[in-house]
């Protein structure tokens, strides 16, 4: 009997992934009790720990860094045999991700053009974390996809297109709408919204280590997935809101925007990812034209 099943490899990768186990819990869509116990099985049939547990959080022993890129390389092969089973008759496509990480409306002068000169291809969209953008890639569910930066993406081939200066939402009647431009200093004693580490692991770090150079550590909220949902509760007058700068275009009555001074500090990439050895027909195409209407 095999130590070693493609579940278990799964749920550990996972966990690897997020380094919480309750945030993979989510990603999984289980809960956190039956996931720790089956790390926790893997962990006695193997004979030795993957992960350190305690109060400051979960890391990988030096046997999970071992077993995550193997682990990874493995689940991969499997996905790739089953795609190359799998017969496709629909009409020909190209499978293109979009993070959710910016506004959607910066999409869509590219998209625009895109799906114009595409011809007969039907252009099929999927908005995700860039993460999830990033495994579907993986899996050759997606040809491509532009993806927040910094992201982890393996062997997948990136193109830089531009950045996206962080900005802050706040109640129009707040004190300090009356200034022109904050410092995160400004608002250290605010109630801040901010994002999961699971839906931007290496974007999230990134921040954390700019927050700790700054010595800002206010009160975080856990922010909204719905940015309309995210800006009423800002309306409301119940937190405030870092964001990239494309969510401007998200008017609401309540609600304005000031530029930070750490906005370069903080700023998040776009770029256009793909698998180079899964290269697609409309890559050049596709390639060209988020040159034009992204790159700046």
């Amino acid at each position: 009997m095999r130590t070693l099943d493609t579940h278990a490899l799964s749920l550990f990768c996972a966990v690897a992934r997020c380094l919480n186990f309750r945030q993979a819990a989510e990603q999984l869509h289980m809960t956190q009790p039956p996931l720790s116990r089956a790390v926790r099985l893997l962990e006695e049939r193997l004979g030795t720990r993957l992960f350190e547990r305690d109060t400051q959080g979960v890391a990988l022993t030096q046997a999970g860094r071992t077993l995550l890129p193997q682990a990874l390389h493995i689940l991969d092969l499997l996905d790739i045999a089953q795609t190359s089973l799998q017969q496709d008759s629909a009409p020909a496509r190209l499978r293109l991700g979009l993070t959710s990480s910016v506004e959607a409306g910066l999409f869509r002068p590219l998209l625009a053009a895109l799906d114009k000169q595409l011809g007969t291809m039907r252009l099929e969209l999927t908005a995700a974390p860039s993460p999830r953008l990033v495994t579907a890639m993986r899996k050759g569910q997606l040809d491509a996809a532009l993806l927040a930066l910094p992201s982890a993406t393996f062997e997948l081939a990136v193109q830089p297109l531009a950045r996206q200066p962080m900005m802050l939402a706040l109640p129009a009647g707040h004190r300090l709408a009356k200034k022109r431009k904050l410092s995160l200093s400004d608002i250290a004693a605010e109630r801040i919204y901010w994002f999961e580490r699971a839906r931007q692991p290496a974007f999230f770090d990134h921040c954390q280590q700019v927050f700790r150079r700054h010595g800002f550590a206010p009160t975080f909220l856990r922010e909204a997935v719905d940015h309309h949902v995210l800006l009423s509760d800002v309306a409301a007058g119940k937190g405030m809101a870092l964001l990239a700068d494309s969510f401007r275009a998200l008017r609401l009555a309540g609600v304005i925007y000031r530029p930070l001074l750490e906005d370069e500090e903080l700023a998040a990439g776009i770029g256009l990812a793909w698998h180079e050895e899964h290269g697609h027909a409309a890559l050049p195409l596709l390639r060209r034209l988020a040159q034009e209407h992204l790159a700046k």
